[in-house]
């Protein structure tokens, strides 16, 4: 357990499907942790504040914002970020495929974020409607899209 007094927590958590145990400053956002200490730059920082969703990553299945959240909430956890999302022969999971065949990335900077966001939608409803989509990525913007080719792609993947 974690003091307020400690400058450091004894971190032990799966991150991606690893093992990982690490000391790390109590004071650490989930989004540094993620980016600075394990190195992963898929999760990107936007707007700071949970209100675009770029930084969306699944904690025990549920997408949350990183930025949000800190480090050492992991505590017994599992993390899974975008370079985690992967199909079952190890390649391209099936919402990264339609993202890419619909068009739905453009500067890429929102796309993970909105991956993760459909991926825990999918997990938790495989019959998804749009209205459902729709409603699960209300919390993730994206300057470039236009959100029709970035729908497309989900309800393709949802069939696959």
């Amino acid at each position: 357990m974690i003091s307020r007094n400690s400058k450091s927590f004894s971190l032990s958590c799966r991150v991606n499907g690893s093992e990982l145990e690490r000391e790390i400053p109590s004071s650490r956002s989930l989004l540094d942790f993620i980016r600075e200490d394990l190195g992963l730059k898929g999760t990107k920082e936007g707007c700071g504040e949970g209100e675009c969703g770029a930084c969306m990553v699944l904690v025990d299945g549920l997408a949350v914002n990183s930025c949000l959240m800190m480090a050492v909430q992991l505590q017994g956890k599992e993390l899974v970020t975008i370079e985690g999302i992967k199909g079952k022969d190890g390649g391209l999971h099936s919402l990264q495929k339609t993202f890419l065949a619909e068009g739905a990335v453009q500067c890429g900077f929102c796309t993970p974020g909105l991956i993760i966001a459909s991926e825990a939608l999918l997990r938790r409803k495989p019959d998804a409607t749009l209205e459902d989509i729709k409603l699960e990525l209300t919390g993730n913007l994206c300057r470039c899209t236009g959100y029709e080719k970035v729908l497309s792609a989900v309800e393709k993947a949802r069939r696959k």
